[in-house]
């Protein structure tokens, strides 16, 4: 019960949580339809629902991709008035933010290295995780199941055998979590896992009986995470982070320092790509960051906490890492 309590609980300090509307009590009578994920509508991305946008940055030789990408995305919906417990999949305004904000800038990374799947799913509000015992708990766990269905219909309906890659960010990584446990951790689909990038979250090392952390760039059938601020920024609760997985994204591997040539690229929001952009510091459990250089960058020197930009802000560097733990998944099992 503990660790289950901890997989919900350990985004809560990444964000602002807090809420100053009177909301109700979680009521059962007021979630929205379960998704049937059978049904195409209900998938932001399927290998062949891409956008114009999308196909930008994906392979050229999409068809050829050998393995899978399942991606989660994080809280998108976080506005005060908002009194839901659980956004609707239909809901066209957090659609087009799941598509052109999360999808755009955050999966996009890995679509060289396999086909991508995205389910919409019925989000918890960012509230949640403040008000955990009056509502929040249900609303993630009603947010769990969603995506736990569309992988068990991934599985059956569109995997057929293909490794598999696990990408998330905040509220999707708090779900990932759920399902290395359910589906990987000391079963057989782990010899299917080429890697799991679960970022904006805290992950205990010994979180899992067979799941390790990754600490050389070409490791594979393990995870990797991290948190990132302003360098020299530690949240209110200093030792909160302390003792997570905390992954270096420009070196993977147990560096503590990087230089401005090492870092491969951030995409920022005009979708341009900027190398040596910036330097980081790996301290217990946060990565530390330099004021990234781009355009406006004046503008982020004011912001400490980077959680927003934990995925894109090493665009490329994830890229050219996913691609490589691809690559050797396949050396190492021939197929």
């Amino acid at each position: 019960m503990k660790k289950f309590t901890f997989l919900l609980l350990s985004i809560c300090f990444l964000v602002s949580c807090k809420s100053t509307q009177k909301i109700q009590n979680f009521v059962e009578s007021n979630i929205p339809s379960a998704p049937n994920y059978n049904q195409e509508k209900n998938w932001a991305v399927l290998p062949n629902i891409y956008s114009n946008e999308l196909k930008e940055f994906s392979s050229k030789e999409m068809d050829t991709l050998k393995a899978d990408v399942f991606y989660v995305y994080p809280t998108l919906n976080t506005e005060k008035d908002d009194i839901r417990w659980n956004v609707p999949i239909e809901d066209k305004v957090q659609q087009n933010k799941v598509l052109n904000k999360a999808v755009l800038f955050q999966a996009s990374a890995f679509l060289t290295s396999g086909q991508l799947y995205v389910p919409y799913y019925r989000q918890a509000h960012l509230r949640s995780y403040d008000m955990l015992e009056n509502g929040g708990k249900k609303a993630l766990l009603l947010a769990y199941s969603d995506i736990k269905k569309a992988f068990e219909i991934y599985l059956k309906k569109y995997n057929k055998g293909r490794p598999i890659i696990l990408a998330s960010h905040s509220q999707g990584s708090t779900h990932t979590k759920f399902l290395l446990r359910d589906f990987f951790d000391n079963k057989p689909l782990q010899e299917k896992l080429i890697a799991a990038y679960i970022v904006g979250t805290i992950i205990k090392p010994n979180l899992y009986k067979t799941i390790k952390p990754m600490t050389k760039p070409n490791s594979t059938g393990g995870l990797v995470g991290w948190n990132t601020f302003k360098k020299g920024y530690y949240t209110k609760n200093k030792d909160f982070y302390k003792g997570s997985l905390t992954t270096n994204p420009i070196t993977w591997d147990d560096k503590k320092h990087t230089t401005l040539n090492q870092h491969k690229g951030f995409l920022y929001s005009n979708k341009k790509l900027y190398s040596k952009a910036l330097k980081i510091e790996v301290i217990d459990g946060l990565i530390w960051s330099t004021n990234p250089k781009f355009p406006m960058h004046f503008f982020m020197s004011f912001m400490k906490n980077y959680h927003v930009g934990d995925i894109n802000l090493f665009w490329q560097d994830i890229r050219e890492n996913s691609e490589l733990r691809t690559r050797t998944f396949f050396e190492k099992t021939n197929l």
